[in-house]
């Protein structure tokens, strides 16, 4: 039974707004381009501008409660560590002038839709939750004697408001709290929701393992995978898993050794390959490695000087590099226990990037062409912007097969100061590629603007002067609660203005033939396919993007 709800929201609606670009000429939908970000400024609280053929509804937000509640964490994006005066159980989600703070606001991170037909269980053994589901770890979260409690939630799409959104997991199988969340992903062939965490990097991040019970086993991978600053997960076809790494690296140097906002790459990707893709305990686990003409590898210490040759030459449109996977880690022939997954791949001479937040494969290519970003230095000032990655790019791996050990890596889209930040991507069809920014308060001030979302089309060539912008589909807002968290450091909590995450474009089938890149998206040509992103900071709303035409015939319009 298909019970599937517009659930709307009492928060702010998505502004509607003309625009005068041309509409979209690739296989995703036909949108028109939105004219320009939204402007930054002190007080301004402006609504969100989607392009004209599309609106939003919100699927949860964080004042949202959950259905079954545990200690500090009772809402979905809100923790109790400062509760409201007139009830221990509320927390204090806006500061007043008794409680001048605010409780922790815990950031959804990305998004993982499924399609089950047999229903999951939840708070309440006696309801039905339909079959529609969307998990999500949180990046930030309450820290207890020094250690973050996380957690992950499940919004089910077909409840009511009362069973809404339901806790998942607080803590591993060992009673360990969970780390704060980033990436997430189903993976088939273990039967396990996949969750990574940049954490700390190395000391706190890694990838843990999830059953579908409530509350669900979860599992620590870091015998197999290793400690990262792991963010963007996903799987293959043959059932390996590829991570993206994002670990801001150190500030590089001038001529007169003055410190600059240029920072070095440090950040991996990596594709772990099991022995047996239904245990993933077990196998080893690679970096890419990018070749110079020469065959020398592309390496951290290479990297070291401001806008090293190596640099210049990765972000240079119509260069190709020759890759490898180079074996940082075998648990057949590894002492036991966990590894720095970023210091092996140092030591093997893999090729860091400058945070490369997330990736994907294009559909239709049968996991040939892997795509993933790098977010950049997010500073306007960076000496590195125009020439080596500074304001952040889009790069193409392709390889002739999944299993392949080599490849050629190229540049298909750097990024300018309007482009800058890109964090998640996704594919809306076969050659349509969506970004979106992560630019972070210093960026957006810098720049007068706050973040967009865009739509490359991957048929045009972007190192053409004559090629056209990528097409904004979405300008992000900024909600009141965000603007004050901006005026006011974020009251010591990483808060600040709305950032877009968690995007995604999935038709929720869990099986192989649904990861994503199997199929090509059909969004808004099938009520199957599904669009939805996460609006980070402040109010942390949960929003399904829906084609106009439909919210229409639903009266949500």
């Amino acid at each position: 039974m298909n019970r599937r709800i517009l659930w709307m929201l009492p928060v702010g609606g998505a502004a509607v707004l003309a625009a005068t670009s041309l509409a979209s000429s690739n296989d995703g939908p036909a949108l028109t381009s939105v004219p320009a970000a939204n402007v930054k400024a002190v007080g301004y609280s402006p609504s969100h501008k989607l392009a004209p053929e599309l609106m939003q509804v919100a699927v949860a937000q964080g004042s949202t409660p959950l259905e079954n509640p545990n200690g500090l964490t009772r809402f979905y994006g809100y923790q109790n560590d400062i509760v409201s005066p007139d009830d221990p159980l509320l927390p204090q989600m806006v500061p007043t002038a008794t409680v001048p703070n605010e409780s922790q606001k815990t950031e959804p991170d990305k998004n993982t839709y499924l399609v089950l037909k047999k229903g999951l269980a939840g708070g309440d053994p006696q309801y039905d939750y339909g079959s529609h589901f969307l998990f999500q770890g949180h990046e930030i979260a309450t820290r207890v004697n020094g250690v973050p409690q996380g957690y992950v939630t499940r919004i089910n799409l077909d409840a009511n408001a009362q069973h809404r959104v339901t806790l998942v997991a607080t803590q591993d199988s060992n009673g360990k709290p969970l780390p704060t969340i980033d990436g997430s992903t189903w993976d088939p062939f273990a039967q396990r929701l996949l969750f990574t965490s940049e954490g700390n990097g190395s000391s706190t991040g890694g990838t843990w393992q999830a059953t579908l019970d409530v509350p669900a086993k979860v599992d620590d991978l870091t015998a197999s995978l290793g400690r990262g600053g792991f963010e963007g997960i996903q799987n293959d076809s043959a059932g390996n898993v590829w991570i993206v790494e994002d670990i801001g690296g150190s500030n590089k140097v001038d001529a007169s050794s003055a410190s600059t906002p240029a920072k070095r790459p440090n950040s991996f990707v990596y594709r772990f390959v099991p022995d047996n893709p239904s245990d993933l305990t077990k196998g080893k686990l690679q970096a890419l490695q990018v070749l110079r003409p020469d065959g020398s590898p592309i390496t951290f210490e290479s990297q070291l000087p401001l806008n090293s040759p190596d640099q210049l030459a990765l972000h240079t449109y119509g260069t190709s590099f020759e890759t490898r996977w180079v074996t940082v880690h075998d648990t057949a022939t590894a002492p036991a226990g966990g590894f720095d997954a970023n210091a092996a791949a140092k030591l093997a001479h893999a090729t860091p990037f400058k945070r490369p937040e997330n990736g994907v494969f294009r559909p239709g290519t049968k996991f040939t062409e892997f795509y993933f970003d790098e977010t950049g230095d997010t500073n306007a000032t960076s000496p590195e912007n125009a020439s080596a990655g500074g304001w952040g790019s889009l790069m193409k791996l392709t390889q002739s097969s999944t299993t392949a050990n080599s490849g050629r890596l190229s540049l298909v889209y750097a990024s300018n100061a309007s482009t800058a930040g890109l964090d998640n991507v996704q594919f809306l069809g076969r050659d349509s590629l969506v970004g979106v920014q992560d630019m972070g308060d210093t960026l957006h001030t810098q720049t007068k603007s706050l973040d967009s979302g865009y739509v490359w089309d991957l048929n045009v060539d972007y190192s053409k002067s004559t090629a056209p912008a990528p097409l904004r589909w979405l300008a992000e807002g900024r909600d009141p609660s965000a603007t004050i968290d901006s005026a006011a450091g974020g009251y010591g909590k990483n808060d600040g203005d709305n950032e877009i995450t968690g995007v995604h474009v999935s038709d929720g089938d869990p099986t192989v033939a649904g990861i994503l890149g199997a199929k090509i998206p059909q969004v808004f040509d099938s009520s199957k396919w599904r669009w939805f992103w996460n609006e980070q900071h402040g109010d942390n709303v949960a929003w399904e993007v829906l084609p106009v035409s439909r919210g229409d015939q639903q009266g949500n319009n």
